[in-house]
């Protein structure tokens, strides 16, 4: 490899990741009209494995806006990201695949903080990305969720 295909590979994980944290801020800070901004025009998400929906991105995004809002503290940590990029329509370099795992814990909104969070979750994303002309966005995202441990408080049923 030379140093300039290096560099532009170096160059796209690092914009890949920049996308796949921002789909966490959007989702900690409820930014709906970001979450759908990070999504091709056809993108989609799947949330079926926490509990929720999958459809198209605007859709999902109704969804989780109405699902998220019991929770005022939100924080989705995404973390072991690998990141492959694959061959789109005889090009090189036009997608990518990332599996990262996540941890995401959720606290009633009204909470004074004190204790432990209302409802913790973790397990997998699958992250598909297409390069677009207004750079990575990702074409799906599906939630494996693995495991669940709430405090018995009246937690929501679901929570990409």
């Amino acid at each position: 490899m030379t140093q300039r295909v290096e560099l532009a590979t170096v160059m796209d994980r690092l914009a890949v990741d920049e996308t796949v944290t921002e789909y966490a801020v959007a989702m900690d800070d409820g930014d709906w009209t970001a979450y759908r901004e990070l999504f091709t025009a056809d993108g989609r998400a799947d949330y079926r494995s926490a509990g929720g929906i999958e459809g198209e991105a605007g859709r999902v995004a109704g969804w989780l806006a109405g699902d998220l809002e019991p929770f005022g503290m939100r924080q989705h940590l995404i973390v072991n990201r690998r990141v492959r990029f694959a061959v789109h329509e005889h090009d090189t370099g036009d997608t990518a695949r990332v599996r990262a795992d996540y941890v995401s814990p959720l606290r009633l909104a009204g909470d004074d903080g004190s204790g432990a969070p209302d409802l913790v979750c973790g397990g997998r994303y699958d992250f598909a990305l297409l390069r677009t002309p207004d750079g990575w966005r990702l074409s799906r995202v599906v939630a494996h969720e693995k495991w669940r441990r709430t405090s018995g408080r009246g937690t929501a049923a679901g929570s990409g």
